[in-house]
């Protein structure tokens, strides 16, 4: 057998390793984040807040309480993080947001929202009213493309 043949062999056999390790570690973290949101959705609770600030921002700059960034891995303290500060009731909070829901909660507005320890799960507006993310303006331009591209019968890109 030549060199390369030998090498190639092994670099596949190396990634084949790679991606049965890959598959089984994607798995086991896949277990875990399944046990986590079970365990929110079985503590949350819903409560009426008013919206101070949202931000996406590093840990280390929140300022939260030293117990929580106590229990923080050092890596994803850098890390930056959807953050909403809020006040309940009397109490000014900052809260974790959800990825998922950072773009529909309202700034400077009372809402209801779903919150499970530090976490914000769910947003719904004050008096049973849906919130919904606001719509950007399309430009003339991309009007007119897609104009163009409804009567071609191409899809539309987004």
């Amino acid at each position: 057998m030549s060199k390369g043949l030998i090498i190639f062999l092994i670099i596949v056999a190396v990634f084949i390793i790679l991606m049965v390790v890959l598959y089984f570690a994607g798995k086991k973290l896949q277990k875990k984040q399944d046990e986590q949101k079970a365990m929110i959705e079985a503590n949350k609770q819903s409560v009426t807040l008013l919206v101070i600030d949202k931000k996406r921002m590093k840990l280390k700059e929140a300022k939260l309480p030293a117990e929580v960034m106590a229990q923080m891995p050092k890596l994803s303290q850098n890390m930056k993080a959807p953050l909403v500060k809020v006040k309940i009731g009397p109490q000014i909070m900052t809260l974790f947001c959800d990825e998922a829901i950072y773009d529909l909660v309202p700034l400077k507005k009372e809402i209801k929202a779903e919150v499970s320890g530090m976490y914000l799960v769910g947003v719904k507006g004050i008096h049973g009213t849906k919130i919904q993310k606001e719509v950007k303006k399309k430009s003339k331009f991309k009007q007119w493309v897609e104009k163009m591209q409804e009567k071609a019968g191409a899809k539309p890109l987004k």
